[in-house]
């Protein structure tokens, strides 16, 4: 069975974290020494225990402090190059600065009297091409701004054609109504004949048939004496 992983983390125990210390120490210098042997490599390594104990290797064919001149010799001419280069982005950062502001002072019209034919004639160039793109950009944003109301326009006046449309079928159904029932009034009318007809005659007792109009009927009396009740009447007076 294998050996398990080791967790990478800080041995707290002092005395065995002394002796894993005295034992990576070993493999490392070996590793040190076989890849300057096997490669042919300049190797330096510079190691200090916990306890502050210094331990070095360097290349046979080199000392220790060839290799850190060589180093810091390195170090410092990375670090100045490195330097020079930002020298130099800054210095080209600026003069573009500087030539930007310049143009926009010449395009505003400014700093002008130092000018030749020439260079006027090359400002000129530039304004009526900055101009040109500026009317181009201008009519793009109108054409766009007019096909957006265009669109606008168009679904408003398919909303407006569907009102209508309904509006129109409406009407037709309210006008169909009206003529089938101008075409009908007896279905409509019966029961306004039936209220305003006028009342049956009656008969009169003792007399004839008669027939009396509508404000006898609502106002006058009912009742009608027949000849012989006017007989019986006048005998006994």
């Amino acid at each position: 069975m294998g050996r398990g992983r080791v967790e990478l983390k800080r041995i707290e125990n002092k005395i065995r974290r002394q002796v894993s210390f005295s034992k990576r120490r070993s493999g490392l210098l070996k590793k040190t020494h076989e890849i300057s042997v096997l490669c042919d490599a300049e190797v330096a390594l510079i190691v200090f225990s916990p306890k502050g104990k210094l331990f070095e290797y360097s290349t046979q064919s080199s000392s220790m402090e060839n290799m850190l001149e060589r180093y810091e010799s390195y170090s410092y001419a990375k670090t100045q190059t490195s330097k020079e280069n930002r020298t130099l982005e800054y210095q080209k950062l600026t003069a573009r600065v500087e030539l930007l502001q310049r143009n926009i002072r010449h395009f505003m019209g400014e700093d002008l009297d130092a000018f030749n034919l020439r260079e006027f004639q090359g400002l000129e160039q530039q304004i009526n091409t900055a101009l040109k793109r500026i009317r181009t950009r201008k009519n793009q944003l109108m054409l766009e701004s007019i096909s957006l109301l265009q669109r606008k326009e168009k679904r408003l006046q398919e909303q407006n054609n569907l009102i209508s449309k309904k509006l129109k079928e409406y009407e037709k159904k309210q006008t169909d109504h009206v003529q089938r029932g101008q075409m009908n009034p007896g279905q409509s009318s019966t029961m306004t004949f039936l209220l305003q007809s006028p009342s049956l005659p009656y008969l009169t007792i003792g007399g004839p048939f008669q027939a009396t109009d509508e404000g006898q009927n609502r106002h006058g009396s009912n009742t009608s004496m027949p000849p012989w009740m006017f007989h019986h009447v006048h005998n006994k007076g």
